[in-house]
């Protein structure tokens, strides 16, 4: 599919530059459906964005997954169950899938709550997932999962990372949305970090384990993931469809999520299409997360940071092609601390390229 080498530098800026692309596409639709007048062709609330683009983004991943048949993963070894030969690896990613399942919509749901500035979500998200990052790296170092050491430049772009997130928090004035005190929103942030947690762990954990002479089958575990969240997704709305019936729940989401099915948008197709975006960015996202030859740290941050660059550049189309608002000064100084942070990733990937020639030196 590439014309670079598995782990080069190369495949890397080109898995950035797809993720960039597909996310600043993304983020221009997600202001062209939520942030338009009420006279807006296309306006529907946040909640049918939500349904509808991830319909959209699921059918795609999965699609890729069926047309390039990357449900065929190349295992460590394979048990028998029911009379089939399945990889063990099945055994975790299946866990992982739930736990994609679980981000996806507590994504979505952290820009719900009124008040709440979309930015500040974004930059508790992005920091809480850099974070995570560093705690995998540490835990699998102490397990004797992961052979590689966190070079120091690493962990400077991580402060830097968290300083960019920091500028935004620090340009939040007073009275605004009280985060803290509010339970709904700290118990959705909760589960996006618990399960990104664990879905971070897990890829790493596979990155990690390969025996000697099997390939790290990134297309194998982004199809077996993705066929799991789909499942576990479906699973999830219709419990939250029926969610109102059943459980009594009449919180503003449940009913918008009922509501999006029974009551459809007159243009949900186009939220639909808009999710093909979405459903490429998974693909991007993941094989830039489980990176062949570095760090989580390494990993999450040029994630996280193409993802920072990319929603400020999808802030400044959409303002220059929508009439949005611009970025604001906290972006633009942001943007500068991302720039320094992907100064110092730049000099640890020239290390670890290093690092590899030598390992493949006999």
């Amino acid at each position: 599919m590439w014309k670079s080498e598995e782990g080069s530098t190369t495949r890397l800026i080109q898995l950035c530059i797809g993720y960039f692309t597909f996310y600043v596409i993304t983020g221009i639709a997600a202001k062209l459906f939520t942030s338009g007048g009420a006279d807006s062709f296309f306006k529907m609330n946040q909640i049918e964005y939500m349904v509808y683009n991830t319909i959209g983004g699921m059918v795609t991943a999965l699609g890729i997954v069926f047309v390039m048949k990357w449900y065929r993963l190349k295992s460590n070894q394979h048990i028998q169950f029911g009379g089939f030969s399945l990889p063990q690896e099945i055994k975790y990613i299946i866990p992982s899938g739930l736990m994609t399942a679980i981000v996806i919509p507590t994504t979505t749901l952290m820009y719900t709550f009124e008040g709440m500035s979309v930015m500040v979500a974004m930059v508790i998200m992005r920091s809480s997932v850099i974070i995570i990052s560093r705690v995998v790296d540490a835990v699998q170092i102490k397990q004797g999962i992961l052979h590689k050491k966190v070079f120091m430049e690493e962990n400077i772009a991580v402060l830097f990372a968290l300083l960019a997130a920091g500028v935004n928090l620090y340009a939040v004035k007073a009275g605004d949305f009280d985060f803290i005190h509010n339970t709904a929103a700290v118990s959705i942030l909760l589960s996006y970090i618990i399960a990104y947690t664990i879905r971070i762990y897990i890829m790493n954990y596979f990155k990690n384990t390969r025996a000697k002479g099997v390939p790290l089958d990134n297309n194998g575990f982004f199809g077996i993931e993705q066929i799991a969240a789909f499942t576990f997704v479906m699973l999830l709305s219709i419990m939250f469809f029926n969610g109102v019936n059943w459980f009594g729940w009449d919180v503003p989401q449940i009913v918008n999520f009922h509501n999006a099915f029974v009551l459809p948008n007159t243009v949900w197709f186009w939220g639909v299409i808009s999710g093909t975006a979405f459903g490429v960015v998974a693909f991007f996202s993941v094989f830039l997360f489980m990176f062949k030859g570095r760090t989580a740290t390494f990993a999450g941050l040029v994630n996280r940071l193409t993802s920072l660059v990319a929603g400020t550049t999808a802030t400044l189309l959409s303002a220059i092609l929508l009439g949005a608002k611009y970025p604001k000064m906290q972006d633009w100084i942001s943007l500068l601390f991302i720039f320094i942070a992907v100064g110092f990733l730049s000099v640890a990937e020239k290390k670890r390229t290093m690092e590899l020639k030598a390992e493949k030196t006999p």
